[in-house]
């Protein structure tokens, strides 16, 4: 079942993890006009969106205030609505919104079975400045506040260490 969602006014654009560090699900979330979208991803892409809303921002005036933390904490029950595929980032100049595009990953059926028309579902919301900036930071700290990187090779390292191949 497809879902399809406009939202011109949010009021929560955010990012959780749940779970131990090294078994975490990474969850987008957006709240608007009364309506919870949970959209379940991948770590990196939580990272990726908010390295290109800074860029989108680079050049827009700076933001006056941002949501406060409890904003960004996501909200309860959290039940993913999809699997993040694309992301799809432009800035609104009429509305001073940023608008961010987020579908579902397009599984490709077995080469076994026939190919099937198949609706996927999108949210497009669109965030005031001072939302994208509160989503950066927050994020930024959701996707460091997992397990430690090696200094050497880069890799996560588990509560028990782990095995560096620089280290052999």
């Amino acid at each position: 079942m497809s879902l399809y969602f406009e939202f011109e006014n949010t009021d929560a654009f955010t990012a959780g993890a749940l779970g131990e560090p090294g078994q975490r699900t990474f969850l987008l979330q957006v709240r608007a006009e009364g309506q919870r979208i949970t959209i379940k991803c991948e770590k990196e892409q939580v990272s990726a969106l908010s390295v290109y809303l800074r860029k989108l921002l680079a050049d827009a005036p700076d933001v006056s205030h941002a949501p406060i933390n409890e904003v960004m904490q996501l909200s309860q029950p959290v039940v993913p609505e999809f699997v993040l595929g694309t992301v799809g980032l432009a800035y609104d100049t009429v509305s001073d919104r940023l608008v961010i595009q987020l579908d579902e990953i397009e599984m490709k059926p077995d080469t076994e079975s026939p190919a099937v028309d198949q609706d996927f579902s999108r949210v497009r919301a669109k965030i005031t400045r001072d939302q994208a900036v509160a989503f950066c930071k927050h994020a930024d700290e959701v996707v460091s506040s997992g397990r430690p990187s090696c200094v050497f090779c880069g890799r996560p390292i588990n509560k028990n260490g782990h095995l560096c191949p620089r280290m052999n």
